[in-house]
């Protein structure tokens, strides 16, 4: 990729993300090129080396070049001429330490050349392996060009960071914090949901709402113990977090409120439902209930929903601090639940009812409702026959009533 926009005369080198990553050795996900090529000329060179190349911000200098299954972001060196929140108008360049000055965080401002050599007009590399993360320039102009750079601050704070928190930093987040509403909700629980995943999210929200930055963007936060509890559970039983259970137990929510929420951050209608059960059935959970009981929650929730209220209830317990270390065997035993039973399919449906002369309508499901109760309550037991007894009984009976 880089040899056929080198092609030109004009060098090309990875940069941001990647190049950070495989400094650290962390896995690399989005490949991003800078070239002092325009992107026009960028495009005709992909072209003459039969590289696919698309148009996706020419704009802005910005190209998508497809290589089999591979894709690479080509970006031209560009510097902000001038700054519209989190657009700009940009003019292209060939200063290469004029492109690293509009960038983020320092780590970000690496570049990388084919033969391994780093470009680091920024300082970033030392930042980088001491974890510092750093703004480049001053922190307030950064967050002022995107304030979803805010945002991003403790996000790469939680995921790199292992120094105390940039004190200029913090002072523009906590300036700049009241212009976050003004972002919109999609991409603030982008960034929300990767930090409620990471290893420290407790310690990071917990930085954020001393900041003055979680009242602008999740005033609901208000359980952080209950999430740190949930993390060290999820990391004992070797279980991935998920940022919407996660969410469910660091927000203070009635069950009326989750759909706001959700509504709020644009969820989508899977997460919308996950976070309502999640707050619906995260309490009433616990190792007190009899197998029969449990049998009844998890036919109800499904699966996934019952293992996770089974998590958010176990950590409101932990994080009150009233769970001794040999509760926790009763505590797997709940949640592991779904590993040893599997709930039946309930035998009947619609056509059922229909085929006893009932009419199309309420008592359809009224009637299926009252025979899967009865079902349920004899310990999903009863085969389809007996079901269907059971709904002839029920239709029966109410036809009597009818002409009573």
């Amino acid at each position: 990729m880089l040899d056929a926009l080198q092609a030109g005369g004009q060098p090309a080198r990875f940069v941001g993300g990647c190049v950070r990553d495989a400094i650290v050795k962390r896995p690399v996900k989005d490949i991003d090129i800078a070239t002092p090529e325009p992107p026009e000329k960028a495009m005709e060179l992909l072209r003459a080396a039969n590289i696919r190349a698309i148009p996706t911000g020419i704009a802005h200098g910005t190209v998508t070049a497809l290589d089999g299954e591979e894709r690479f972001e080509v970006t031209t060196l560009r510097h902000d001429v001038e700054t519209f929140g989190r657009h700009a108008r940009v003019a292209f360049t060939d200063d290469w330490a004029g492109d690293a000055a509009r960038r983020d965080f320092t780590m970000n401002a690496l570049y990388l050349d084919l033969d391994g050599t780093i470009y680091d007009p920024a300082k970033g590399l030392k930042d980088l392996k001491a974890g510092k993360v750093r703004f480049v320039g001053d922190p307030e102009t950064r967050i002022k060009e995107d304030v979803l750079r805010l945002l991003r601050f403790f996000r790469f704070q939680a995921y790199y960071g292992k120094t105390a928190p940039d004190k200029k930093a913090l002072k523009a987040c906590e300036a700049l914090a009241p212009q976050l509403p003004s972002l919109a909700a999609e991409r603030v629980w982008a960034e929300l949901s990767r930090i409620l995943v990471a290893p420290n999210a407790a310690d990071m929200l917990a930085l954020m709402a001393k900041h003055g930055v979680l009242r602008h963007v999740l005033p609901e936060a208000r359980l952080i113990p209950r999430l740190r509890a949930l993390a060290k559970l999820e990391k004992a039983l070797k279980i991935a977090p998920d940022p919407v259970r996660s969410l469910a137990a660091v927000s203070a929510l009635k069950p009326e409120q989750a759909g706001a929420l959700a509504r709020r951050l644009r969820f989508s209608r899977a997460d919308e439902r996950e976070l309502a059960q999640l707050v619906a059935h995260g309490t009433r959970l616990s190792p007190q209930l009899s197998e029969t009981e449990r049998k009844h929650a998890l036919y109800r929730y499904g699966a996934d929903d019952y293992r996770g209220a089974a998590l958010l209830a176990w950590a409101t317990v932990a994080a009150a601090k009233r769970i001794a270390h040999k509760d926790a065997a009763a505590w797997k035993k709940l949640l592991e639940l779904p590993k040893r039973w599997s709930a039946p399919e309930f035998p009947l449906g619609g056509l059922d009812a229909l085929a006893t002369g009932t009419q199309r309508g309420p008592e359809i499901g009224r009637l299926l409702h009252a025979v899967e109760n009865w079902w349920i309550a004899g310990g999903f037991r009863a085969d389809r026959m007996a079901c269907v007894r059971r709904l002839q009984e029920l239709v029966n009976r109410g036809t009597r009533h009818a002409k009573a």
